[in-house]
């Protein structure tokens, strides 16, 4: 940055030059050095109305409904509303995801009870410093001890594991873990009850996508179990948008404002299409899978929540999306795909006794995935890789989280990792045929809507 002060001058003119994106610190320093000041060809640039200095766009975004806004969440009546939704919230933040995940619920409940024994230990005996203030900063090892469980200790909050619900959540994109669903030991539920109640059991459809913040391309998926913040990873964050919103007594209300369904009725006026707030909560689905709204509004999905456009066949855009969504809740029980499976003995493993050594890679190229040294699965369609969340399809979502890792938190790695892929091979390979039909047919609709009149 060169700033060059004129006297007597008023404002001032921005100049800017960009290099390649993957530029590492010593290329740019190396362009910088070969070049004067004066030769560099610079772009002349201004602010956009919203604050934007680069990578502006010239499209209609403005135009187009709000899906959700702070205003309308925090509206006191509806006559406020302004977005197609009224509630939308992240996905709930455990901050100790290795103790309050599992696959197993008996291993979860392990976890947990060796958790609460390590804090009531601490309840017990905790000193207190010279200003007589409890002592949180020197407490047992062994657990992960986080602000809100901190603030239970100073409070003297028993912890009391009976009152724990384990549920089903959607961790990772085709990957149901159990939670052992006890908020005094979940970080920041955000608006997890008010979305599947106050036990997090209660029937209800979301949408989920990546919010504006993240690093990760865009995706959305739909749910119907409660979904973790982190639903594609570190530094993404997922927001949801329920179909319904609940009270604290579990009264269900719609989500989907009067003000959408009263646009989208006025958009489709003359052709007497009847529309629900349900084609419309299908609606918004399938056009967030658009390629083409994608590809126009890229730098807009950066910056803020998604707008949707009107386009010309309603019904048939809503029909798309009803049909995402069956996919994509259903995962579990759609028909599967006739992958083949090679199996060839690894005698070498067996006769020294020892487990057969975990792959869980793919060649797309060949259409193949290797779960260990014994066993390959052929025959992936190439359009099955092409359906990503986030950074990864969602075949490889499956086969990063039935890895075998190495826990991060060292009293998991010592007491806790009895995880062993051998144990959930037959029902890997269930899920990546399911996953694949899925994938397939995801991707034989997003191509069809490309080839659809938009205006």
């Amino acid at each position: 940055t060169f700033m060059v002060k004129k006297e007597k001058a008023k404002g001032c003119k921005i100049f800017y030059v960009r290099r390649p994106e993957f530029d590492t610190a010593e290329d740019k320093l190396s362009w910088l050095g070969s070049q004067s000041v004066s030769s560099i060809q610079y772009e002349r640039i201004t602010p956009s109305k919203r604050g934007n200095w680069i990578n502006q766009v010239e499209n209609e975004w403005d135009d187009l409904l709000p899906i959700a806004d702070k205003k309308t969440k925090g509206a006191k009546s509806k006559s406020m509303d302004r977005s197609i939704f009224r509630l939308f919230s992240f996905g709930l933040v455990t901050n100790r995801d290795e103790w309050i995940y599992g696959r197993s619920e008996k291993k979860l409940i392990e976890k947990m009870e060796h958790l609460v024994g390590v804090y009531e230990y601490d309840r017990a005996n905790i000193k207190r410093k010279r200003d007589g203030k409890l002592d949180v900063d020197n407490l047992s090892g062994g657990i992960k001890w986080t602000r809100s469980v901190k603030r239970s200790l100073e409070k003297g909050q028993r912890f009391d594991l009976s009152k724990a619900k384990s549920r089903t959540t959607l961790y990772r994109p085709f990957d149901k873990q159990k939670l052992l669903f006890y908020p005094p030991l979940i970080e920041m539920l955000n608006q997890t009850r008010t979305i599947f109640g106050k036990d997090g059991n209660v029937d209800n459809q979301a949408i989920a996508f990546t919010d504006p913040t993240s690093q990760k391309p865009f995706m959305v998926m739909s749910t119907d179990i409660v979904i973790d913040m982190h639903l594609v990873g570190a530094a993404a964050g997922a927001s949801a948008l329920p179909r319904y919103s609940l009270t604290e007594d579990g009264e269900r209300h719609d989500n989907i404002t009067d003000w959408a369904l009263n646009k989208f009725k006025d958009a489709y006026k003359g052709q007497k299409l009847g529309i629900t707030k349900d084609d419309i909560f299908h609606y918004v689905y399938d056009v967030l899978h658009d390629p083409v709204y994608r590809e126009t509004y890229a730098i807009n999905l950066k910056r803020e929540f998604p707008r949707i456009p009107f386009y010309p066949d309603f019904k048939q855009w809503a029909a798309w999306g009803a049909r995402l969504m069956e996919l994509h809740i259903g995962y579990e029980t759609v028909a599967p795909y006739a992958l083949i499976r090679e199996d060839v003995e690894d005698t070498k493993s067996r006769e020294a006794g020892v487990p057969l050594p975990v792959k869980l890679k793919a060649d797309k190229a060949a259409g193949t995935i290797r779960l260990d040294s014994e066993t390959m699965l052929s025959g992936i369609p190439p359009e099955a890789w092409d359906y990503r969340l986030g950074n990864r399809s969602g075949l490889e979502w499956i086969l990063d989280q039935y890895k075998e890792k190495r826990p991060k938190d060292p009293t998991i790695r010592e007491k806790f990792n009895t995880y062993r892929f051998a144990d959930y091979k037959d029902h890997v390979i269930d899920l990546l045929s399911r996953v694949t039909t899925v994938s397939v047919e995801t991707m034989a609709i997003t191509r069809a809507m490309e080839s659809v009149k938009r205006g």
